[in-house]
């Protein structure tokens, strides 16, 4: 087995009792936590997910309006070429390659589905465009179903709170899934998704993160620096804290 595949199989540093914990900490630090696009429908949802990568949600709920106004169904959709849609869509950035896919995901929906979001992540990741991420977004918000999206927000802030231990989306999903009862699935991933987009940033505010006691990235020598307004002595206690 080779030492990226064994590392991609490590443990997480902490138990699903103190994950549990954690998470209950961040959700009441981000109580509002869901997710930011805005949808009527699972098929409505669908496409401004899809629309969402490498793209804010507030620029999505930008363009879905007027999209969703033209092509309210999938077969409307459907009825629709990718030329037609790019200068709808870009705003979104990637419009071309967009396009192709909500073209394609619509037509399946109507070839397959009768039209409609099936409820299955198997079916929904064989849709054009669709990957594990966006099927749980599906799921877990217009479904009912429970699903646990993990973008580049969860895998910053599961690693580095030590709830996760792998930079493979699916891994951490099920490291996660597995420490979470179902119905927590949902509210875990918006509220480590809000709490990376806000606290627990690329270069974070650790001073602001609830968490910050049992951290792994404080402990292992991350933590508030002082460009972000801490000092060293507020570096070692937050270590003390953490131990």
């Amino acid at each position: 087995m080779s030492a990226r595949r064994t590392a991609t199989l490590r443990e997480p540093a902490h138990s699903p009792a103190v994950t549990r914990r954690l998470l209950r900490r961040l959700e009441a630090q981000h109580p509002s936590a869901f997710t930011e696009l805005i949808y009527r429908n699972p098929y409505e949802l669908l496409a401004a997910t899809m629309l969402s990568a490498q793209c804010t949600d507030e620029r999505v709920n930008q363009v879905t309006p007027r999209l969703f106004a033209r092509y309210p169904t999938p077969a409307a959709l459907a009825a629709a070429t990718p030329e037609a849609l790019e200068p709808q869509i870009q705003p979104t950035g990637f419009y071309r390659a967009k396009s192709r896919s909500l073209v394609g995901m619509a037509r399946a929906l109507v070839e397959h589905h009768n039209g409609e979001v099936p409820p299955d992540l198997d079916a929904l990741v064989q849709l054009p465009g669709v990957g594990r991420k966006t099927a749980n977004v599906v799921l877990g918000h217009a479904l009912g179903v429970p699903g646990l999206p993990v973008d580049r927000h969860v895998l910053r802030v599961a690693n580095r709170l030590g709830i996760a231990s792998s930079a493979d989306p699916v891994v951490v999903e099920r490291q996660l899934g597995a420490a979470l009862p179902k119905a927590r699935w949902v509210v875990a991933s918006d509220t480590l998704i809000l709490h990376g987009r806000r606290i627990c940033k690329p270069r974070p505010l650790c001073d602001r993160c609830r968490a910050r006691s049992q951290c792994r990235y404080i402990t292992d020598g991350g933590g508030i620096s002082p460009a972000r307004g801490g000092s060293r002595t507020q570096r070692q206690a937050g270590r003390k804290r953490a131990r």
